[in-house]
């Protein structure tokens, strides 16, 4: 039995249009139907639908127009066009203009319902992705469709918005969903490490080097690799790794034999791609290589119906863990709501967290979850000084930064109690010490500007820095 679908005709000509919506009807389909362009975009704002099979020539608005309108509004939604054989030109450029595809009248019943059953399944359930707004199932419908092939997809958005969630999604509903996913950070790994990672190394290839070791795309053979922030890969890198994808085959470092690759490419950069290549900072060939099938994300505030989902889930997750907390209060909810979450869905799960931690009732209320939230910044350096006692390690000396760890440090009045946040105030500290230069700070702090890149952008998006560096 054909899985059932909830379809929308378009069409001026009512004995066609009943006849379209008989012959759907019997194929087990909930059918919608209207007589034109306006009256479609008005079904559409009220239900979500699978699929719309429109005529070419309607007025006042044809196929090509509400098609237009169609892919603004909701574009990830398969239309299909219906048209004479006179029109066949208008039916090549829908095509170009995003329809799925087009029938040419008259055609078998048999032929649109396959047509239907092609274009038109809808997305399995998502796994991990609340796509409660509108525009967070249009984005999910776009990825459900790409997923079923093996096109290289660059996921975009801002910092924190589920980009790899997304990626997730595209290969949980492939074909290659029972091979393994691997994703790499390209901004959280030292250049001098990103190519071995990648690409792995012979024995011996480097100091250090006892074994051979595959890389990434190796361990990716037959499933998914996904290629984070892929903005943040050094140019000499870039054209190596344009060569594994125009080949399909990798060598590793040191080594002197191709190894085959079956894989599927998934990208994701929270910057502006386009814009990176015209200041020179990624290289073209390889963005079209990339960018065969472009998903934005869009940031959370664009799409509000996600917001109070997300955090109930976000909170059920955390609390499990914790202690049990029944919700949110209405008030806490309309709060959700009304704020603007520059740091996206990372900064909801900041924000859960801290109530839970803070709020000491069974119901988080609006001032628990503490949205104007500033935490102090002490002076490393002043703090440690004044603060530590006998025995404990004093201010790092420049070019000296800790990694973060979860090696516990003795937790005294105004002392950082972890490692990562000394590493924060130390970079924070450098930087104000020589006016907000990066490429000063990174000489004295001794690692490159793409990782003190990537490292304030996480202090951002966790809400430690008052402003957006320069770029």
């Amino acid at each position: 039995m054909p899985e059932k679908l909830n379809i929308l005709v378009v069409e001026d000509d009512d004995a066609l249009r009943d006849a379209l919506q008989v012959t759907l009807q019997a194929a087990g389909h909930d059918v919608g139907s209207v007589d034109g362009g306006p009256a479609a975009l008005e079904a559409l704002r009220r239900k979500a639908f699978n699929m719309v099979v429109s005529d070419l020539r309607m007025s006042p608005m044809d196929g090509l127009t509400l098609l237009g309108e169609i892919r603004v509004r909701h574009p990830g939604l398969p239309v299909l066009l219906m048209t004479a054989f006179g029109d066949v030109d208008k039916a090549v450029a829908a095509m170009r203009g995003g329809a799925c595809d087009f029938m040419l009248k008259p055609f078998e019943p048999k032929a649109l319902i396959d047509q239907i059953a092609r274009y038109a399944t809808p997305p399995a359930p998502a796994a991990g992705v609340i796509a409660v707004d509108a525009r967070t199932r249009d984005t999910l419908l776009l990825a459900a469709r790409v997923a079923r092939t093996d096109a290289t997809v660059l996921l975009t958005g801002e910092s924190g918005v589920g980009k790899e969630v997304f990626a997730r999604y595209i290969h949980d509903q492939s074909a290659r969903a029972t091979g393994i996913f691997v994703a790499i950070n390209c901004a959280a790994i030292p250049d001098t490490l990103l190519e071995a990672t990648l690409f792995g190394y012979e024995k011996g290839a480097f100091t250090g080097a006892l074994t051979a070791q595959a890389g990434k795309f190796e361990q990716a053979n037959g499933g998914t690799l996904l290629l984070d922030e892929i903005s943040e890969m050094p140019l000499g890198l870039q054209a190596k790794l344009l060569r594994v994808l125009q080949e399909r085959e990798v060598e590793r470092v040191g080594g002197k034999k191709p190894v085959p690759l079956d894989i599927r490419i998934l990208a994701t950069s929270n910057r502006d791609m386009a814009g990176e290549v015209r200041k020179g900072r990624f290289r073209e060939d390889l963005f079209y290589r990339l960018n065969v099938f472009p998903l934005e994300i869009p940031p959370l505030r664009e799409r509000p119906g996600d917001i109070v989902p997300l955090a109930r889930k976000i909170l059920a997750q955390m609390a499990a863990a914790a202690r049990r907390v029944a919700g949110f209060a209405a008030a806490a909810e309309a709060r959700l709501l009304a704020h603007s979450w520059p740091g996206n869905v990372r900064e909801l799960e900041n924000v859960v967290q801290r109530a839970l931690i803070l709020e000491p009732g069974e119901v988080i209320e609006a001032e628990g979850l503490r949205l104007d939230f500033k935490p102090a910044v002490p002076s490393a350096a002043t703090s440690m000084a004044a603060n530590a006692p006998p025995g404990t390690a004093q201010p790092l000396s420049p070019g000296c930064v800790p990694a973060a760890t979860d090696v516990e440090t003795p937790v005294t009045a105004g002392v950082p109690a972890d490692m990562k946040t000394l590493e924060r105030l130390h970079i924070q500290e450098t930087l104000a010490s020589v006016g907000g230069s990066r490429k000063k700070a990174v000489a004295i702090l001794g690692i490159s500007e793409r990782t003190l890149r990537y490292k304030l952008n996480q202090y951002r998006e966790e809400g430690l820095l008052n402003e957006r560096e320069n770029d």
